[in-house]
């Protein structure tokens, strides 16, 4: 299983980015997937969630901002980011579930980075 993240870039505050998550050896279709970043000398944290293809769930930092999706025929989860605040500039990584009902994401990608400059 291999998750290859791009998208990431530095932009202004208020400004956008979409990030994808390409995914091969593994079928988006009906799993769990989420985006997490870490910032330098922070713990990392979940941003947002989605459950099989319906649900999704966001930390409230970014709710109404991010907004996370996929595209199960392309195999690829996406997260668009809008409104950009300078807090958000982070490592940004996607992750997978082998089933949803574990408790641990199986899969990380390499991650890609997002810079927002006031």
């Amino acid at each position: 299983v291999q998750l290859v993240e791009s998208g990431g870039g530095s932009v202004q505050a208020g400004g956008s980015l979409r990030l994808s998550c390409a995914a091969s050896g593994y079928t988006t279709t009906n799993r769990c997937m989420a985006w997490f970043r870490q910032a330098p000398g922070k713990e990392r944290e979940g941003v947002a969630f989605i459950f099989g293809d319906r649900s999704q769930t966001y930390a409230d930092s970014v709710k109404g901002r991010f907004t996370i999706s996929k595209d199960n025929a392309k195999n690829t989860l996406y997260l668009q980011m809008n409104s950009l605040k300078p807090e958000d500039t982070a490592m940004y990584y996607c992750a997978a579930k082998i089933l949803c009902y574990y408790s641990q994401y199986n899969y990380w990608g390499q991650g890609t980075q997002v810079t927002v400059s006031s």
